[in-house]
């Protein structure tokens, strides 16, 4: 018995043909409209033309492709379905006493090599490639990186409350730094420095410091000029931009949240770890995304109506766009501490997931 049949092969190429023409349609419009607004940056700047191409826009089409991955699938299955529809094929297969369940095997078949696919993208390849296109951002368009910190605040270990009032990774220096040891809520001992020195690994250099133990009602008081000292927190602990998650492999990521959470740090500077939060988890539910749009498309286009492709391709286009911004408000809502991360990745894939089950019930049979 074969696993697939002619059909389910017609369906397949025809799937996914049309996601990649459309990938390509769209990116390739983004690319000419990001050059068009790039262009006089890039020229002001003096970058590279083998850099442009090589480490931004090699870097870039996978970045976005994978991004809009959903509204690229929606886009496909309603352009593709509508289009059979319109030329009857549907009515013929239903007609020959195929149900619309085993229509959409080969609809599941190819939203699931579009999730793997995706999922690997975004977990393991390209993160590291993101590497290339955020330095070069940061060179020739405009630099995010953060090289400085202020008033960093952190738990380091357990009972241990680390402080520096700024830092500056030029230099690798940071001044007025403050370590608390604390057994339950008594303060056993502080060490305070005037200056602090970053050289590698878990190892820091303090300079003028002064360690106070507290020994029941006696106090031991010890300084020095220069300490080495092994402390659990590396710069990029504190030196957080808007751009690192995008650099993190999944499981990267995901060690990344547990250690900062570990830490006691909510945010540093502008940027709430319940971004990074955010991210992990979409990297996952985009995986059913394809899934669940690929039902909503496949149902809405599967019927003939009069008013031809072009009403199919109107809803499926409103649906996405909801979708996305359904996404964006959600996310929000989360990085607001309004509701848990994972929640707020999570609900629109829930909403359309009855949306979805709904028009299953009203497809054509």
């Amino acid at each position: 018995m074969k696993i697939l049949s002619i059909l389910d092969k017609y369906i397949i190429k025809k799937f996914l043909g049309t996601y990649i023409f459309s990938i390509i349609l769209i990116i390739s419009i983004s690319v000419v409209f990001d050059i068009n607004e790039r262009l006089d940056k890039f020229l002001t700047n003096n970058a590279p033309l083998k850099a442009i191409i090589f480490d931004y826009y090699l870097n870039f089409i996978p970045y976005y492709t994978n991004l809009f991955s959903a509204l690229f699938v929606f886009i496909a299955v309603i352009f593709f379905t509508s289009k059979l529809a319109d030329n009857s094929e549907i009515i013929a297969m239903l007609s020959n006493g195929m149900s619309f369940k085993r229509l959409m095997k080969p609809y599941m078949i190819s939203a699931a090599v579009i999730a793997v696919t995706s999922f690997i993208l975004s977990s393991f390849i390209i993160p590291p490639a993101n590497d290339s296109r955020i330095k070069f951002q940061n060179k020739y368009i405009k630099n995010k990186e953060v090289v400085s910190a202020n008033q960093i605040q952190m738990r380091i270990d357990e009972g241990v409350i680390l402080y520096i009032e700024s830092y500056r990774n030029q230099t690798k220096q940071g001044s007025n730094l403050s370590l608390d040891k604390f057994e339950g809520k008594e303060l056993k001992s502080r060490l305070t420095a005037r200056s602090i020195e970053y050289d590698s690994g878990y190892h820091w250099v303090l300079k003028n410091y002064n360690i106070r133990e507290f020994k029941g009602m006696k106090e031991v008081i010890s300084n020095g000029t220069s300490l080495d000292t092994t402390l659990n927190v590396v710069p990029s602990d504190f030196l957080v931009s808007v751009n690192d998650f995008e650099q993190m492999t999944t499981p990267q990521l995901y060690k990344y949240i547990e250690r900062q959470r570990s830490k006691g740090i909510a945010s540093v500077g502008n940027v709430s770890i319940t971004q990074f939060e955010i991210e992990f988890h979409k990297r996952f539910s985009s995986m059913f995304s394809a899934f669940i749009l690929t039902i909503i498309g496949a149902a809405l286009s599967a019927r003939k109506i009069k008013g031809g492709m072009g009403l199919n391709i109107g809803i499926g286009l409103g649906l996405s766009v909801t979708y996305i911004m359904f996404q964006t408000v959600s996310s929000s809502f989360a990085i607001s501490g309004t509701m848990p991360a994972w929640l707020a990745v999570w609900i629109p894939n829930i909403v359309f997931m009855f949306i979805a089950t709904y028009l299953y019930t009203k497809a054509p049979n």
